[in-house]
């Protein structure tokens, strides 16, 4: 799973999210931003209204609290959505064990006509890190 630093960084450079049944989030304020959340019809379900969308919180029993947000939501996108997302800039995930036991994974991104390489202990930090460096490029 990537780190909110790393979720943060997205959201910052204009990733945008559209809640979806799977999708992981915690509430973005201090104080109640260490549970992570599954959108599910079950428990958390998104409801769009014309005033923006809210997840809504059924049968909790943990808090009272029946809706957040989006706004004041960090979506923690999962490994495969962060590769659907980089999309035809994709270009390659491989992975290499080091003499020190330690796995490196590095993706690879075509990024304004360049490859580059973005290498992390999980996979999906290397996504979204690529992902970030995508999203920047393409909004300069």
């Amino acid at each position: 799973m990537i780190s909110v630093e790393l979720a943060r960084s997205l959201r910052a450079a204009g990733l945008r999210w559209h809640p979806d049944t799977g999708d992981r989030f915690l509430i973005d304020k201090p104080g109640v931003d260490e549970d992570v959340y599954t959108v599910s019809e079950m428990t958390v379900e998104r409801h769009d209204h014309p005033t923006g969308t809210v997840l809504g919180f059924n049968g909790t029993t943990e808090w009272a609290l029946d809706s957040v947000s989006v706004t004041e939501s960090l979506w923690l996108p999962r490994e495969d959505q962060l590769r659907d997302l980089l999309g035809p800039s994709f270009v390659g995930l491989t992975r290499h064990v080091g003499t020190d036991g330690r796995t490196v994974w590095t993706v690879t991104a075509r990024i304004t006509e360049e490859e580059r390489t973005f290498a992390a202990a999980d996979p999906a930090v290397a996504y979204g890190e690529a992902l970030a460096a995508y999203i920047t490029a393409a909004l300069d």
